[in-house]
């Protein structure tokens, strides 16, 4: 027979799986009512709790675990160097996973990890992850004692320490700048509608144009699925061709890159005309032609921050005294040739 395990008690009484927990460890937290109730269930259904995993958790490894969605997005390399300067900092190794976007692969990800491999999570979510609104796996290690500490996609619902960007406003406050420019047709360009952060840049772009006394022209808001990206140039040019735009503000630098040669070649000359900015200050927009104005998420700010977040809370010995925090990184525009200076 399967081993009763403290996630199906949760499923079983449709609570939460840090409500299992705290009621089999007869927490006073818990009623009374529900404590004798799941007690009773455990019993009868010859509950154990893994003491081979317990004892593996009481174990300190100095090391820690970070998952991020995607290789081939350069801020999340940047996250990764900021955590690796702190963790070395602080005595810790690293083991770093990739869930390609996946949310199978972060579930097998976080279950492999979870075995006394690491003391704590880092971690950003999966695409999967958010649409399917499934984040159980995360419950059930916090569950067993293993902090979790998200960064830029993070699951609100989730009670742990965040770091996430200032999106709405780094959105905003790019518009306010295009305007200055002498921009008005300004597009916007998603390849992550379907996540958090894609939505705040997309509300951060409107608030920006309802500042600027500028229309709304959905024909200007492009939403591209991301693994499209060898199909960006053709998805955008019958847009480009339709429609009056004299600005772009992309989600990431692939979509802006192909942005900026769609315009180039339909005659548009950059900066004169024609305005590209990006999300992400990576390597893909220092080498662009011309290089591209940028909005600065500071990626390695981000990852250091997460990092030692994560390590003060292993640390610190009384655990349940330190409130979960999430702290905001501010962004920055880096001007470069894909713009204009204000007027």
């Amino acid at each position: 027979m399967k081993r009763l395990t403290i996630k199906d008690i949760a499923k079983e009484f449709g609570v939460s799986i840090s409500t299992v927990s705290k009621a089999l460890n007869d927490s006073y937290e818990i009623s009374v009512s529900t404590k004798e109730k799941i007690q009773k269930y455990a019993k009868e259904n010859n509950y154990k709790p893994n003491f081979n995993a317990l004892s593996l958790k009481n174990r300190k490894t100095k090391t820690i675990g970070i998952i991020i969605p995607s290789m081939l997005n350069y801020f999340f390399a940047q996250v990764f160097n900021g955590v690796e300067k702190v963790a070395n900092k602080r005595g810790y190794k690293i083991i770093s996973c990739i869930s390609n976007e996946s949310y199978k692969k972060e579930v097998e990800t976080i279950e492999m990890l979870s075995n006394g491999s690491i003391d704590g999570f880092l971690l950003s979510l999966a695409e999967e992850s958010v649409l399917k609104n499934d984040f159980s796996h995360f419950e059930d290690v916090m569950a067993n004692g293993t902090p979790i500490v998200m960064f830029d996609r993070v699951a609100e619902a989730i009670q742990c320490d965040k770091v996430v960007t200032d999106d709405f406003k780094g959105a905003a406050k790019t518009v306010k700048y295009l305007v200055k420019s002498g921009s008005k047709n300004i597009a916007f360009i998603s390849t992550i509608s379907n996540l958090k952060v894609g939505k705040k840049r997309h509300q951060g772009y409107l608030k920006g144009l309802e500042k600027a006394n500028l229309p709304i022209n959905n024909n200007l808001i492009v939403n591209i699925l991301d693994n499209d990206y060898k199909n960006y140039e053709s998805i955008l040019t019958p847009i480009f061709k339709a429609n009056k735009i004299d600005a772009v503000i992309a989600t990431d630098e692939s979509s802006a890159i192909a942005a900026m040669k769609v315009a180039q070649k339909q005659g548009h000359k950059i900066p004169e005309n024609f305005a590209v900015v990006s999300f992400s200050n990576g390597i893909l927009a220092r080498h662009s032609s011309p290089k591209m104005t940028s909005v600065s998420q500071h990626g390695e700010k981000m990852g250091a921050t997460a990092a030692k977040l994560l390590i003060d809370r292993l640390e610190h010995k009384s655990k349940e005294t330190i409130e979960n925090q999430t702290i905001i990184i501010k962004t920055d525009l880096v001007e470069r040739n894909s713009t204009k200076k204000s007027l």
